[in-house]
Formats: C-alpha cells, structure tokens, sequence
C-alpha cells in the first residue's frame, strides 16, 4: 500500500459577516485608570452614558477605551 500527499494553494476571503444571522456588532467602554468594562450593548450610546455615571463617581478618571466587537467571516476564494 503506498499513500500519497495532494498539497494545494487556498486564497482566502476575509469580510465582516452581515450575513441574516450574524451575531450583532456590540459596543462597550473600558475605564484606562481602574480598566472597569461597561456592559457590551447594540447600542452605542448605552456604554457612552456608562462613561458619564463612571466618571461622575470617579472624578479623576478621565480616559477611556472604545472596545467594538464585530462579526467577520471567512471562507476560500473559488
């Protein structure tokens, strides 16, 4: 019995997913002093108003982090 190796090349594709049943894009923010994470959201103003509440009993804490999560798929070009 002898066995054979069939080697070949792949491109790939590489794109956000929108496809229907994509996960959603969710929002958050992260506080860079203390690194405290709002929660995530689809809406991006909910993690803005987090920032607010947070410094407001925070005052020194003034940077922040936008952290986006976005679907992407992946495939083999034809």
């Amino acid at each position: 019995m002898t066995s054979r190796t069939i080697l070949f090349h792949k491109e790939w594709t590489l794109q956000p997913d929108r496809e229907p049943d994509a996960e959603p894009t969710t929002y958050a923010m992260q506080c860079a002093v203390c690194d405290e994470t709002s929660p995530p959201s689809t809406d991006f103003a909910e993690p803005q108003s987090w920032v607010f509440a947070h410094g407001g009993g925070n005052p020194s804490h003034h940077t922040y982090r936008e952290i986006i999560t976005r679907p992407w798929r992946a495939w083999w070009k034809q």
